[in-house]
């Protein structure tokens, strides 16, 4: 036989449902199913907001804890993927946030730093970036995250629809809406408004 035909090498497990169904006999085997299916695309996911792949690989081993701390993981109406992806996404967007707030704190003390830079270009894109975040932190978990979909991951409203499982059509009214009251936390004269 070779490898290729081998079923824990290479046939992927068909869906969630088979994933659940392998928990009933084994919860250890069916969470090593879902961290072979999912451990790549979510280090990937993770990579793209963090940018930094050692911080994206201890986010991805987070999730996997959570994921085996979830009581309801394996439950038949508990939607895996959109689990897995919105773990992902909260844990990084928790890291870039307190790294952000760091960087502030640093930039506030006077260092060497400074005077190799042009202290007000930084000092704007600071301060643009920290209001900009403070912003997507006032609203919804809904609005934050579809926000952070499609302007900072660039996902299609297609790939929207899949990563979160809600109609097309839903993403283009909430997106809508999280653009709407992005603008009015920022204030009319914001740059954002004229982007959107």
């Amino acid at each position: 036989m070779c490898a290729i035909d081998h079923p824990t090498l290479e046939r992927p497990v068909a869906s969630d449902l088979d994933v659940k169904l392998l928990a009933r006999g084994s919860r250890a085997l069916a969470l090593a199913e879902v961290v072979r299916r999912f451990e790549a695309r979510l280090r990937l996911h993770a990579l793209y907001i963090l940018h930094d792949s050692e911080e994206a690989h201890d986010v991805v081993q987070e999730v996997f804890i959570k994921a085996m701390r979830e009581p309801r993981f394996f439950d038949l109406e508990f939607k895996i993927q959109a689990w897995l992806y919105r773990v992902t996404r909260n844990l990084c967007f928790n890291l870039v946030r307190d790294r952000r707030r760091r960087d502030h704190i640093l930039a506030a003390n006077p260092s060497d730093r400074a005077s190799r830079e042009d202290p007000l270009a930084a000092v704007f894109h600071g301060e643009q970036q920290a209001e900009i975040l403070a912003a997507v932190d006032g609203l919804s978990a809904d609005h934050r995250e579809i926000l952070m979909l499609r302007y900072y991951e660039d996902l299609s409203y297609l790939e929207i629809a899949e990563r979160l499982e809600i109609k097309l059509g839903t993403v283009m009214s909430r997106l809508s809406r999280a653009r709407d009251r992005l603008c009015a936390e920022l204030g009319e004269d914001t740059p954002l408004r004229a982007a959107s």
